[in-house]
């Protein structure tokens, strides 16, 4: 379906049009109608939200958008996709959870997607469409082929952090991107005059973007009010909210009581029923026909999609991950290499993956004019224009913007200041770039990387200090990896730059100085593979990041006591490599782990569940940890000194094993 070429005017092109925009509506309302029909059978399960009495924002606002152009939807989410071209059946079969569903039963009503089309998914997060669709924006722009991005909203998503972030950020980058929203009055059970007190016009005078309102049951409205607006943005124009005012029939769900709003209120907005607005203006009979087509087509895709089979049950794992291509284990570094330091490994994996990858771009707060603030892409910006980005301080539109734009092809690298802001944009890493993959049955590519860093031991207090890995390794889907040297810095950014997979690339601040032997341009370390960096035969020493070159420094320690150390660098955290664990716990039988982040629920707790489940007849002498107690990273030194562990805590603690 190609609509970029639709013309409204008057007369019987208006007409013919008009036709063809209340077929869409009618597909959107049988659809639905027969959906609210399934759910209360229980053929549908899950969380059902209708669309019913808003048919005419979605059809009006997707008619003047072609394939290339991209669409971001929400929970109530139905009517937007099958406006812009996906198809009924496929999309019964989804919210039945078949295995033929446009997302093999992964993803449901929230959930629906297909990037091929343009439709960069709905979302079962209120507002968490709008950054995904600054990102997709993003995309059409770096590309330049005049592509736009309508991303849909409810009134609700207004008082998201979110709404503010990404329509922000599309002002200050001028994205080609319409944030649409749909105004019906009610944020779920609350009426919209209880949620703000600033209409929608001021907002967008305040970001400095135009505004326009339509009558959103009107579709011929909504479609000369976008049709002109698509087309500014086309010709270079900034972003545009629009406000539809519309309503829905149905509850916020299906089953919702609906004690918040008078009956009367609903009979009387049905006066204004999108549908009858549109058929006053065409012939009865061409319409009846309309009806009956629709009608045929529904029940049609209804019978297949009960034909059909649910996914099986060891597709469990399927679309969690895309496959990797397998890197092998770079040869070790001749002694007289150059010498660089972490700093420099990380600026030079850059510059090449942007040299070699014209998808590739970087973003993040100060990374293009001021070089980062350690300093790390300082010269970037200039040696790459308008492919190293620098953004408002808005974690999760950074985070957001990256997940759009690797849906749409791109790769990007962003950047996240500090491990302890990723609380900030938690939900873009949680809910959207891990299992969009999956949800989306694998529809959704997701190839970006979030750089950050972490660090303690330079009195930065607890909201600058915390080592998170535990938590990002808890979500399924992301990778999460921890450098400890500048080789392994350089190889690991660069695989990860080139993963199909998002990953999360965790630097610790206090190794860019960090000095090591240079890898030659082509060096890449694999993902999710640990490495024995000191072999022994008494005690296997599990660490990663900084805390590395503790263990190791321990190990030479106990050299000298005759203790030998054999010393593991996870490298990647999740996935977590179990087999080179194992296999040296099996020749030395003894197993002590080393980490910053704090004792309790981590990374340490994991191998050492592991260790006892699948190692346990290894196991001569109790595993144990070596970590900071459960308490925030302090301020003063002489607290941060006891807090974390160093070189002489990791040895006694080996000490004390081995003699076991």
């Amino acid at each position: 379906m190609t609509q970029a070429s639709h013309h409204i005017g008057t007369g019987t092109a208006q007409t013919g049009g008009l036709l063809e925009m209340y077929r869409r509506m009618r597909r959107i309302r049988r659809f639905e109608e027969r959906a609210s029909d399934l759910y209360k059978a229980t053929e549908i399960p899950g969380f059902l939200h209708l669309s019913i009495g808003q048919e005419a924002s979605a059809v009006g606002a997707c008619w003047p958008l072609g394939e290339r152009d991209g669409i971001t939807s929400t929970h109530r989410g139905h009517g937007h996709v099958l406006a812009k071209g996906l198809d009924s059946a496929s999309m019964m079969a989804e919210l039945m959870g078949k295995d033929a569903g446009t997302c093999h039963g992964r993803g449901g009503s929230m959930h629906i997607a297909d990037p091929g089309l343009g439709i960069y998914g709905a979302n079962g997060i209120v507002g968490a469409g709008l950054p995904i669709a600054a990102g997709v924006a993003t995309a059409a722009k770096l590309r330049a082929a005049g592509d736009v991005v309508v991303a849909f909203f409810g009134d609700g998503a207004v008082a998201q952090g979110m709404f503010h972030e990404a329509v922000n950020l599309a002002a200050v980058w001028d994205l080609p991107v319409v944030f649409l929203c749909e105004n019906n009055h009610y944020s779920e059970f609350s009426p919209a005059s209880e949620q703000h007190r600033a209409p929608l016009s001021a907002r967008a005078a305040g970001y400095g973007i135009g505004y326009e309102h339509v009558d959103g049951n009107d579709v011929l409205a909504v479609a000369q009010t976008m049709t002109g607006v698509v087309a500014r943005l086309r010709a270079g124009g900034g972003p545009v909210l629009v406000e539809a005012e519309t309503y829905r029939w149905h509850g916020h769900y299906e089953g919702d009581p609906e004690r918040y709003r008078p009956a009367e209120e609903v009979a009387a907005a049905k006066e204004r029923d999108p549908l009858l607005v549109a058929r006053r203006r065409l012939d009865a009979a061409a319409a009846d026909a309309v009806d009956e087509e629709i009608d045929k087509e529904m029940e049609a895709a209804i019978e297949w999609a009960r034909s059909l089979p649910e996914p099986a049950p060891e597709t469990l794992h399927d679309y969690v991950s895309a496959p990797r291509l397998p890197i092998p284990e770079p040869a070790p570094l001749p002694a007289d290499a150059e010498i660089f330091r972490s700093m420099d490994a990380v600026r030079l994996a850059l510059e090449h993956e942007l040299i070699a990858d014209p998808r590739v771009f970087v973003a993040g707060i100060d990374v293009g004019a001021g070089g980062n603030v350690f300093g790390l892409t300082r010269g970037l910006a200039q040696a790459f224009p308008g492919r190293v980005r620098d953004t408002p301080i808005s974690e999760s539109a950074i985070v957001g913007t990256a997940v759009g734009a690797a849906m749409a092809g791109m790769k990007p690298v962003v950047e996240i200041m500090y491990m302890d802001f990723i609380g900030v944009c938690l939900d873009m890493l949680l809910n959207q770039a891990a299992k969009l993959r999956f949800m989306t049955g694998g529809r959704a590519s997701m190839p970006l990387v979030v750089r950050t860093q972490f660090g303690a031991g330079r009195s930065s207090g607890s909201q600058h200090s915390q080592s998170l890995e535990a938590l990002l390794a808890h979500i399924p889907g992301l990778t999460v990896v921890m450098p400890s040297n500048p080789a392994d810095t350089y190889g690991l950014l660069r695989a990860a730059i080139q993963d199909p997979n998002p990953v999360v690339f965790v630097e610790n601040r206090l190794q860019y100085g960090l000095k090591g032997l240079k890898p030659p341009a082509d060096h890449l370390v694999p993902l999710g593979k640990a490495k024995v960096i000191r072999e022994g035969t008494d005690i296997t020493l599990v660490s990663w990041s900084r805390m590395v070159q503790d263990a190791l420094a321990a190990a030479e320690l106990l050299a000298v006591e005759g203790i030998s150390v054999e010393v593991i660098d996870l490298r990647t955290i999740a996935p977590l490599d179990r087999e080179t664990v194992l296999a040296s716990l099996a020749r030395t039988n003894r197993l002590v782990i080393a980490h910053e982040a704090v004792r309790d629920f981590g990374v340490g707790a994991e191998l050492s569940a592991m260790a006892v489940d699948e190692g346990f007849w290894h196991l001569d002498a109790p595993v144990t940890r070596v970590a900071p107690p459960s308490v925030p990273a302090p301020y003063a030194p002489s607290l941060e000194r006891v807090w974390l562990p160093s070189r002489d805590t990791i040895a006694d603690t080996v000490r004390r094993i081995a003699a076991v």
